[in-house]
């Protein structure tokens, strides 16, 4: 079985966001940028099949030389081969349409991403993707379990969960549960050597048409003062009165 995990260079959880030229280009300086969360339990799916069934797997990601520390360490987890498609990811649908071409070439069995990205949060890549390759797709993935080229996969959904049975080749958009967060990988030295070693191949991106432009960011209204209630009265008349939420 031949895998292709998508991989988004995010900022990390941590990170002091700003803005920059009126409000409309993110500010890099002084960002840490890391695997987006949801794709790292993708990836780490991915290295099980790869221990408990020889798969082969690949990552990829649409950016800049930037975003190869991040692919560099995907390597160091146990990726066999790293693809940077050399161009900035400026919405949802142009990623996918990079990433679409990349497993055409690449003749891949299944295809792993995260539901979506904690920087903008589109959800719309792992659905687009199987949408412009006719493939089976299922979100909000959960469980996932591969036997041949038959799969078993669960998923959320409003109140419970849903077990679906599909078949290869298959893309999915994966969050946590798919593995817990206890087992992730933090890359030891040798995984961390090994990946100097590996292939981490540059292509060009396809010629696409641009869909959507980001105008303007805005960021969260600062929180209010605290006010504090001296007893039960003034805190029904703060909520009713002020908060106007009862």
């Amino acid at each position: 079985m031949k895998i292709l995990v998508c991989i988004s260079n995010v900022p990390d959880t941590t990170s002091k966001i700003n803005f920059t030229e009126g409000d409309t280009e993110f500010d890099t300086n002084g960002v840490q940028f890391v695997i987006n969360p949801n794709d790292e339990f993708g990836l780490t799916r991915a290295m099980w099949f790869k221990e408990k069934q020889g798969a082969s797997v690949h990552v990829a990601t649409v950016g800049g030389a930037n975003v190869e520390p991040t692919m560099r360490k995907a390597l160091a987890i146990g990726a066999d081969e790293a693809i940077r498609i050399n161009a900035e990811p400026t919405d949802g649908f142009f990623v996918a349409q990079q990433l679409a071409n990349v497993v055409k070439n690449g003749a891949y069995d299944l295809i792993i991403g995260g539901r979506e990205s904690i920087d903008y949060n589109g959800g719309m890549v792992p659905g687009i993707l199987a949408s412009l390759l006719d493939m089976n797709f299922v979100n909000t993935c959960v469980q996932l379990e591969v036997d041949g080229t038959n799969a078993t996969a669960t998923r959320e959904i409003d109140g419970g969960k849903e077990t679906l049975s599909t078949s290869l080749p298959l893309v999915i958009g994966g969050q946590k549960g798919l593995v817990e967060e206890s087992d992730l990988r933090i890359p030891n030295m040798r995984g961390i050597m090994q990946a100097r070693q590996k292939k981490l191949s540059v292509v060009e991106p396809v010629e696409t048409v641009k869909t959507t432009e980001d105008k303007k960011f805005d960021k969260p209204a600062p929180k209010g003062a605290v006010k504090l209630a001296n007893d039960v009265d003034e805190l029904v008349s703060l909520l009713h009165n002020e908060a106007k939420v009862i």
